[in-house]
């Protein structure tokens, strides 16, 4: 099938948003900003960052309404074949809830986890989600996986295991790099907000699959549920003792939501990093789920691995992350087993580049011959 400029499009919007996210929430982390305490110090605000994700995430639904209710007004039936707005718009949202609060718990793990270490490892460690999913699903719906989702999952892990050991031997180039611990205990928390990631899946599969959903406004309201639920544990989470490497906020406070206030009033970089996370969060969860429902989950795969060079190349430039051989032999091992896991070969893929091609040379040869029968004289 010949992907349509609509899809390329959302292709595009997905990985350069996607890649944006990820590298303007760890600037974010990098970034020294005055606090409410007078001190020069970096922005360590983990729940605070997960909730403008989830801000971001609202605007999807603000934009859907507003969508929705421009296309009603021409009463001639475009909202329901329009790609932002067709699909059932009468579901209960409280379908969404559970997933939603998976997101919430899941983000806000990451995001201590991306403090800790690289974006890049951030990025590929997030690929283990394919594991607890696969042993998730044979759980909990009934499903029995294949030979080679088991040969996938194997991969994923050995490349993961290999990336940990990478890190673990790395060194930031940064003055103020993290220790060799703090960057395997963000590695680690990363695959524990996978767990988490997984059973949202899960949920989603079992009881919000086949609502045909319309993407804006299912991300949308998972962006409303978790905005409001987050913003509202951050009370409690302002009273509440964590110390380092969790936080280094006032007080060793779990989450201080005007001292990350204070700091962007007082860095202009930093209210970009922040706006930037908000921004290209709504448009990369659109752009994902457009893509699953357009395409396909795989499609969704392969271009998140996309996703996972840009950063990483980002990160070595930029970034201060230090190359490693074994990050790259663990990157490979890890895009071998997704795709495995997915049924990608290299068969399969030369087939349908070449039908690609084909294609696209048959279809020149039309337009050739169509000119020459119109008497064009540069055919």
């Amino acid at each position: 099938m010949e992907w349509t400029n609509y899809q390329i499009l959302l292709a595009l919007i997905m990985v350069v948003t996607g890649s944006i996210n990820t590298l303007s929430t760890k600037w974010a982390d990098e970034i020294k900003s005055i606090g409410r305490d007078g001190v020069m110090k970096n922005f360590e605000h983990p729940f605070f960052q997960a909730s403008t994700m989830f801000l971001g995430e609202l605007f999807c639904l603000l934009t859907f309404k507003i969508l929705y209710k421009f296309y009603s007004r021409r009463a001639d039936g475009t909202e329901d074949v329009h790609e932002l707005t067709k699909g059932n718009r009468n579901f209960n949202p409280l379908i969404l809830f559970i997933p939603a609060m998976c997101d919430m718990t899941a983000t806000s793990i990451m995001y201590i986890g991306l403090n800790l270490t690289y974006a890049s490892s951030f990025q590929m460690f997030r690929g283990s989600v394919i594991v607890f999913v696969g042993l998730l699903s044979t759980g909990f719906l009934d499903r029995i996986l294949k030979k080679r989702e088991w040969t996938g999952i194997f991969f994923v892990i050995v490349g993961l295991a290999i990336v940990g050991v990478a890190d673990f031997i790395s060194k930031d180039t940064n003055a103020d790099s993290r220790g060799r611990n703090d960057i395997i205990t963000g590695d680690m928390l990363i695959v524990i907000a996978q767990i988490i990631q997984s059973i949202q899946m899960v949920v989603e599969e079992k009881f919000v699959s086949g609502q045909d959903i319309p993407p804006l406004q299912a991300v949308g309201w998972e962006g409303l549920f978790g905005f409001v639920v987050l913003g509202l544990l951050q009370i409690p989470f302002y009273f509440i003792r964590a110390g380092p490497p969790v936080t280094q906020n006032v007080g060793d406070r779990l989450e201080d939501a005007i001292d990350a206030f204070v700091q962007i009033g007082h860095s202009w970089q930093l209210t970009v990093a922040v706006l930037g996370t908000i921004t290209s969060i709504a448009f990369f969860n659109f752009a994902g789920i457009s893509v699953t429902k357009e395409l396909s989950a795989t499609t969704r795969m392969v271009l998140d691995s996309v996703r996972t060079i840009v950063i990483w190349i980002f990160s070595l430039a930029f970034l201060g992350q230090k190359f490693h051989w074994l990050q790259l032999l663990g990157f490979a091992l890890l895009l071998i087993g997704m795709c495995v896991y997915n049924g990608i070969t290299f068969a399969t893929t030369f087939i349908k580049i070449r039908a690609f091609m084909n294609r696209r040379y048959n279809r020149m040869d039309e337009e050739v011959i169509e000119n020459r029968n119109a008497g064009d004289p540069e055919s």
